[in-house]
């Protein structure tokens, strides 16, 4: 049983290299961690270890992540100035970067459909991406 109020039961901690870790997703094949920090960097770890793989800029203050493992994509949601960063899982570039809407922060992945939903505060809507996978 996992009881977060006993730290008995912590297995592990490891040390991220940029301030404010938000957004934290896993690719379990691959024994990745990838963390969004509010520093406006992405960093990749070894889940086993914690040694940093790699870092990248972001675009803006993170919020949520999604990796989508089949198509090796992660999707960073980003509400100032309103976008989605979007990486290639092996060598963490980016590879595109999505406007959506200033405040859009809260993102949703549908990997089944490759659909990326976007909450757009602004003018109350929901922006649906479709990931090509290109």
């Amino acid at each position: 049983m996992l009881k977060a109020s006993d730290p008995t039961h912590i297995a592990a901690t490891y040390g991220v290299p940029a301030a404010g870790p938000h957004g934290l997703d896993l690719d379990v094949a691959q024994e990745r961690l990838f963390c969004a920090c509010d520093a406006q960097r992405l960093v990749c770890l070894e889940s086993h270890s914690g040694k940093v793989l790699a870092e990248r800029a972001l675009s803006g203050v993170p919020d949520v992540i999604f990796l989508h493992a089949r198509l090796g994509h992660l999707y960073v949601a980003i509400g100032e100035p309103g976008l989605i960063d979007v990486f290639e899982t092996t060598t963490l570039e980016r590879i595109e970067t999505v406007e959506t809407e200033r405040g859009a922060h809260t993102i949703a992945l549908d990997a089944d459909r490759d659909k990326v939903y976007a909450f757009l505060p602004q003018t109350h809507r929901a922006a649906v991406y479709v990931d090509t996978g290109a």
